[in-house]
């Protein structure tokens, strides 16, 4: 019988933040970058997930909280191939990401928060899909940052706003994170 402890483990890499901050691009460079270095990688974005396997939650705080606990399961169970994790997913709050990173310490694989704190005003002007205008618009809207809160992590491996940087500056600031506690 194969010995389990030599079976390869994985790690995640959890971008947190506002709508607009830079998750979802900065994930595509990080991705380029370590396949480049031989690493093979599973991207977990917030929006892909759901339209697939998240696609009958919705925004209020119980199924926030199930999105982020299923992409943490999903990454968890990539880490037992070898394979690392890269979640872009807004995830606002800090108990669900406090949660995903407890599974993660409890089966011993590698868990990075990495804060991509980009200010409100910065991701309002870049709205990419004119999600801030409508929650403006609609007060019944249910939108990070302007009806519902973000709660900013308390101790991630790495804060860092895209403001003013180029998304190479913040994925290098990244990856030197994740290659440092390799």
């Amino acid at each position: 019988m194969a010995d389990l402890a030599r079976l390869p483990i994985g790690r995640t890499v959890w971008l947190t933040g506002l709508s607009g901050a830079g998750k979802s691009t900065t994930a595509e460079w990080l991705a380029r970058e370590l396949r480049d270095r031989g690493m093979t990688i599973l991207e977990l974005d917030g929006d892909v997930l759901r339209d697939g396997i998240s696609s009958e939650l919705g925004f209020d705080d119980e199924d926030r909280a199930e999105a982020v606990r299923r992409a943490g399961e999903i990454a968890l169970l990539a880490a037992r191939q070898g394979i690392t994790s890269l979640v872009s997913l807004v995830s606002p709050h800090r108990g669900p990401r406090d949660g995903v990173r407890a599974r993660h310490d409890e089966l011993g694989v590698a868990f990075f928060e990495v804060h991509i704190a980009t200010p409100l005003s910065v991701c309002e002007e870049r709205d990419p899909k004119a999600l801030y205008a409508l929650a403006r618009s609609n007060a019944s809207a249910q939108m990070t940052g302007i009806q519902q809160p973000y709660e900013d992590p308390l101790h991630p491996e790495l804060c860092i706003s895209t403001q003013g940087r180029s998304v190479a500056e913040v994925g290098q600031a990244i990856l030197e994170v994740i290659l440092r506690s390799s």
